[in-house]
Formats: C-alpha cells, structure tokens, sequence
C-alpha cells in the first residue's frame, strides 16, 4: 500500500544532504510518496546539486524555523511552531501524511507527538522502543528516552506496546517480556521496580522475569523493558563500547602487519559483523502510545539508516500497529484493575 511518509529534513548530524539521499533511496526501494519537510529553497538547492528529480515522488513542505539538537524540547516546540518537527506533527495529526519520521531533536519530537498527537487511548505515556542486535537475532528495548520519571503503570504498558510491536514486525506469536534491573531475583531492585515486577507477574504476558545488564544483548528475550533514565544510559554506552573497541581492533591491526593480511583475508567476516551491529540496519525507533505513526531516527543518521526508517514506518502502518496497542493495553489493563478490585 502506498503512504504520504511525512521526513524531517532540518533534523540530525548530517541534515540536509543525508537526509534528502535517504529520502531519494526510501523512494526509489518503496515506492512511497515523500513529503520533505525543511526549509525549501534549500531542500530545491541541495536536490538539484544531488541529482535528485523532485517531480512525482515528492512533495516539499516549507519549515523555515530549525530546532536544534542542544535547545529544551518543550520550550523550542512552543516557541518554533514553524519548526520542520512542529509542522510534521501537526500534518500527521491534520491526516495530511501518515506517518513522520525524524533524525531531530529527540526530546522536541516526544513533546510535540504528545503535545499535538495526543496519546492511544488508554495509553498514559509514550515510549521509545529501539532494536537492538543479540546473539539470536533481534531484542526490542523500550524505553530508550522518552520517559524519565515513569510510574509503574507507564512500564507496564511499555511491555504490552513493546510486546505488540515485536509480536507484529517479527512474527511472533507470544514474544517474552524481561525487566531491566540490578539482578534477576524478584527481590532486588528498588521498591517501584518490586512493584513493576508484580504487575508483570500477574499479568497474562509471557513474563520472564528480571534481567541483568548482561543480558542485554543476549537474545534470552524478546522485550526488555527499562525506564527512559536507564534505558538510555545502557543503550549510550552499549554504543560506546562498540565504537571504543572498533577503534582499538583498527589501531592494533595497523600496528602488525601479519594482522593487516589476516584482515585482508576476513574483510566479508568483518563487513557481515559490521552490518549486524550498525544502527543504521534497524533504520530508526518507534515512538510507542501516541496516536499516529512517529519514527524516531539516530541523530547522526546516514542515507541508508533514513531509508531504512521510512521502511520502518511502512511496515508500523501495514500492521495497524496502534490499533492492536490499543486493543491489548485496554484489554489487559482492565483485567488487572479487575483483579485489584476484587482482590481489595
């Protein structure tokens, strides 16, 4: 099915140029209509400089005001409501496209999805749901950064959301559902993840249990939910780690010429190992409980991670996504109040 996907051009590192390249790639693979959202004399300057025809498959969108990666979400969102993130939402909420994606400023992208979007109903706050690589494949991770100072309700609807993205996109009938926390007995961890665990506990998901940091990237679960606070912490320095190591595997190869001919040898091993840990494969991260579709792109994205999140929001819309979300958040949620109430 053919969508409008709504791209934030003035977002990210490496706005325009990277962005229009994905933009044309996102194009030419899907066959989707592109709706460039940025400032249009420079979206026309760079796409003309490109070689990028802009006739048929797009449609330029003029956002003259730009938020910046270091300015306060909240604040930028109401003061620059002629900004390419404020404009984008405000079109998905108007229907004028059908799902937006952003490499921007990801604090400003969460408040002007809730601010303009409103909430799933029975949803009480978004969450960022981000893939990540694992020993068996790929674990969904949710909540990367949108929600610093959750309640307990807020992770235990991050694990019915995250559960549902995952059962849709990947096919699986009952995806498990893990903790982050400190240790993998129920009795550690502060007295709100205690809490969080119970609800989970009894619940009808495939609950696992806690996990350790360890684990992350294990591929034991399908879902791992965490607070927005810790969750991006332990994706930050996953990340990190990544790259620390990239680096010092190239310094020591360079450093040993027998190395640099066992390189020579291994160099499709290395490029298939690159591929599995490069962020760019999964493209970008679902904004989960909002009520339209909102991908949330790495701030130093490339042409094929911009691609690859416009796909992303392809499939999030042939899935009807948010309407299984709030199917099963109403659904499970009333359950476990029923439970309470006669329980009391």
């Amino acid at each position: 099915m053919k969508y409008r996907i709504g791209l934030d051009i003035s977002g990210g590192d490496n706005a325009p140029v990277e962005i229009l390249r994905g933009a044309h790639l996102a194009q030419k693979e899907t066959g989707q209509h592109i709706v460039l959202i940025g400032r249009e004399p420079e979206i026309k300057q760079e796409a003309q400089r490109l070689r990028i025809p802009l006739a048929g498959g797009f449609t330029v969108i003029h956002a003259p005001e730009k938020i910046e990666m270091a300015e306060s979400p909240a604040v930028s969102v109401r003061r620059k409501k002629k900004s390419s993130i404020a404009i984008g939402v405000k079109l998905l909420k108007e229907r004028k496209i059908d799902a937006f994606v952003s490499c921007g400023n990801t604090g400003a992208v969460v408040c002007a999805s809730t601010l303009y979007l409103g909430m799933i109903k029975g949803v009480e706050r978004p969450g960022i749901a981000l893939m990540v690589p694992t020993e068996r494949g790929v674990s969904l991770v949710i909540d990367v950064g949108a929600n610093i100072g959750p309640k307990p309700m807020h992770l235990f609807q991050y694990g019915i959301m995250g559960g549902v993205y995952y059962q849709l996109v990947f096919d699986t009938p009952d995806p498990s559902v893990g903790l982050l926390n400190i240790g993998e007995e129920e009795t550690k961890g502060s007295e709100f993840v205690k809490y969080v665990h119970k609800l989970f506990s009894s619940s009808p998901l495939n609950f696992i249990g806690n996990l350790e940091a360890k684990q992350l990237f294990s591929g034991n679960c399908e879902c791992i939910v965490a607070d927005g606070y810790i969750g991006n912490i332990a994706l930050k320095v996953a990340e990190s780690c990544a790259e620390v190591f990239g680096h010092f595997l190239k310094d020591s190869i360079r450093r040993d010429p027998f190395a640099q001919i066992g390189m020579l040898l291994a160099r499709h091993s290395l490029k298939r190992f690159k591929r599995m840990i490069d962020y760019a494969e999964y493209g970008g991260a679902p904004l989960l409980g909002v009520d339209g579709v909102v991908i949330i792109g790495h701030g130093r994205s490339s042409a094929r991670a911009v691609k690859n999140a416009v796909q992303a929001a392809s499939r999030e819309l042939n899935r009807g996504i948010n309407s299984e979300i709030k199917r099963r958040v109403n659904e499970i949620c009333q359950n476990c109040r029923a439970g309470e109430t006669s329980s009391s």
